[in-house]
């Protein structure tokens, strides 16, 4: 499982004194984006390949509240991957000083082509470092019908 350490700052607080939702955003994408660099998706191979990650959602569930004072712990991994790498779900969890589940988040995305913006499979050799990420008990392959499983779709003003 991958797992970065976070010091919880000034400006991570809000007006109750706690962590607040943007910093529990800030502190997933951060996990994300270091395991993506680390592991070949850096900005050179992603610009080689001309894509870019988007999130569809983010569906956090806060457990208790958090302090400044103490370091906190965000961890990663998959629960999901399409075949070709396309679609992605990842579990963030967040711990405390002491090892304590504070909050937890599932978050779905894809990969898309930056020129055509449309979304795109991931070349093979990032779709292995990708799948190497610890997974899930619970892990799935997945379909598109999986991004659709909320059944949400837009509704405009007009």
């Amino acid at each position: 499982m991958y797992t970065k350490e976070f010091e919880i700052r000034w400006s991570d607080i809000d007006a109750n004194r706690h962590l607040a939702n943007s910093a529990y955003i800030n502190f997933m994408s951060h996990t994300r984006m270091a395991f993506l660099m680390e592991n070949g998706f850096g900005q050179q191979e992603m610009a080689k390949h001309n894509i870019g990650p988007v999130v569809f959602y983010e569906h956090m569930y806060y457990f208790k509240e958090v302090f400044a004072g103490k370091p906190v712990k965000v961890t990663l991994q998959l629960k999901g991957l399409s075949e070709d790498g396309m679609y992605f779900e990842f579990i963030h969890n967040f711990y405390d000083h002491k090892g304590r589940n504070f909050a937890s988040c599932e978050m779905m995305g894809a990969w898309i082509d930056l020129k055509e913006r449309k979304l795109i499979g991931l070349p093979e050799v990032l779709f292995e470092n990708l799948s190497s990420l610890s997974k899930t008990d619970d892990f799935k392959v997945l379909t598109k019908e999986d991004t659709r499983k909320f059944g949400k779709k837009p509704k405009d003003l007009v």
